[in-house]
């Protein structure tokens, strides 16, 4: 049997959909604000009446799909990748995508076009792959997800009139799958941005992007529920819908019925590959929000309350002495996270944030993740079987979470060559360590030596591991070689990388 330490959301979803919790609608803090609306330039000529901008529809009026299609669709485009990918003994890649941390039901949809395996580095394959996105600035801005251009060498952009673009990724964000391109061109068609807080389940919404390579495709459907938390996402509160999505829709807009943009489409939940009629997309408030920061700084940072929560049954809101079995229980608080410093612990109840009531466990970790590290939160917590009132510091989310890892990363000496994250607490339960990071991606030093995918360091000469920092602690001196100790398959070896 192998060993080799597996995402806990593989498990989750073993029984169908059982993973997938309901939230219902949230009203989050960072939705508070209405984002910039951008103006469509360029666009073609309307041939039938104009778009009214966030106009309510009447109960039972059919939107416009082919005026937002006509006035939207040239800001769509086509993403292509080409890159290098590390395939490990038994990686499963049907869609091009060997994304271990998403279950086999629920497929981030980007269109990939495996190549062969690399003469002499069996370990790595060329990979060629399509997704969409959408043109947020007149001067070259685009969105798309985070999963399209991971491992890419090359990107390109291909508009609705078949100008091509080779693009630089200004940065991407693992956590919330977002990623912001830039083409250089001017006086281009731009979608309209929305408020995804102001949409209800029933509403219309309309798909746009190139499924199977099937560029400007069209789909439409209804907004199915909001506020999902899917397993590996706990940052992002979903909008799900029935729009048909397939491989290939992948960072592509989801409008409303008046023409704006309220989604990125990110995932769809599938037993075969295809869409089978359940879509989830990433709030555009939310896009917008990690947008904002990567332009300004090239990252994204999320806060950190140090708590591992879960939802509550009748049973245990009864035995707390609840009404009714909302809010987050946590389960544990990490020692010396803001959560410990502010005094909360294991069996507390937060029911609210901000004077937001949390319906779920997921709630809670969405807006904690989306709020911003430094910010001080007003938790009402019961304990006790009474209610109190805890104000609590966030803490930052370490750079670790990045796929980039610059402390980490690179060809050049000195560089190890890994893409790391920290393990979560249940990954460490079933490695039964009680530190590491886990090796994301592999190139220069590190690939040398033998270090492969889903290996977990757990200390560089002999000093434990549990965030980028101990590794730049120990790569500032510039040594020559580390040894570091790795997990792998249930053993632990150490594994010497030179470095000069």
């Amino acid at each position: 049997m192998n060993n080799r330490l597996k995402p806990l959301a593989w498990a989750m979803f073993g029984a169908g959909l059982a993973g997938v919790t309901t939230a219902g609608a949230l009203d989050l803090p960072w939705f508070k604000s209405k984002p910039e609306q951008t103006a469509v330039a360029n666009a073609p000529a309307m041939l039938t009446a104009p778009v009214q901008t966030n106009a309510a529809l009447p109960a039972g009026a059919t939107p416009n799909f082919r005026a937002i299609v006509q006035q939207s669709a040239p800001a769509v485009v086509g993403v292509t990748v080409e890159g290098l990918r590390k395939v490990s003994n038994g990686d499963s890649d049907d869609e091009g995508e060997g994304d271990n941390a998403i279950p086999p039901q629920l497929r981030r949809f980007f269109r990939g076009m495996p190549g062969g395996a690399m003469p002499g580095n069996p370990g790595n394959q060329a990979f060629r792959g399509q997704g969409s996105g959408f043109i947020v600035t007149a001067d070259g801005l685009v969105l798309t997800n985070a999963h399209v251009v991971k491992d890419a060498k090359t990107v390109t952009v291909r508009l609705s009139d078949r100008r091509e673009y080779v693009a630089k990724v200004l940065g991407f964000d693992a956590a919330t799958d977002i990623a912001v391109l830039r083409i250089a061109a001017s006086g281009l068609p731009t979608v309209r941005l929305g408020d995804a807080n102001a949409l209800m389940v029933g509403d219309p919404v309309l798909a746009i992007g190139a499924p199977f390579g099937l560029e400007q495709s069209a789909t439409a459907g209804i907004v199915s529920a909001k506020g999902r938390s899917l397993p590996g996402d706990a940052f992002v509160p979903f909008i799900q819908t029935d729009a048909a999505v397939n491989p290939g829709n992948s960072g592509g807009p989801l409008f409303d019925g008046s023409g704006n943009v309220v989604g990125i489409n990110s995932q769809i939940y599938s037993r075969s590959g295809g869409y089978q009629g359940l879509s989830f997309a990433i709030p555009i408030n939310v896009a917008l929000k990690v947008r904002d920061q990567i332009v300004a700084t090239g990252r994204a940072e999320h806060a950190r309350l140090g708590v591992i929560v879960q939802d509550l049954n009748q049973n245990l809101a009864e035995s707390f002495g609840l009404p009714k079995a909302d809010g987050a229980l946590v389960a544990q608080v990490d020692a010396k996270s803001p959560a410990a410093s502010a005094g909360l612990k294991a069996g507390d109840v937060i029911l609210s944030i901000d004077g937001l009531a949390l319906t779920h466990s997921g709630a809670l970790s969405s807006s904690i993740g989306l709020s911003n590290p430094g910010e001080k939160v007003h938790l009402n917590v019961w304990r006790d079987h009474a209610a109190r009132e805890i104000d609590v510091t966030l803490g930052r989310v370490g750079s670790e979470r990045e796929a980039s890892a610059s402390a980490a990363v690179g060809n050049e000496p000195g560089k190890l060559g890994l893409a790391l994250r920290p393990l979560a607490q249940g990954e460490r339960a079933q490695a039964q360590v009680e530190h590491g990071m886990v090796v994301q991606g592999v190139e220069g030093a590190a690939a040398r030596a033998g270090l492969q995918v889903g290996d977990v360091v757990l200390a560089i000469n002999g000093r434990p591991v549990d965030s980028i920092d101990d590794l730049r602690q120990v790569l500032q001196r510039k040594p020559k070689s580390v040894a570091l100790l790795v997990w792998r398959d249930g053993e632990r070896l150490f594994v010497p990388v030179p470095l000069g």
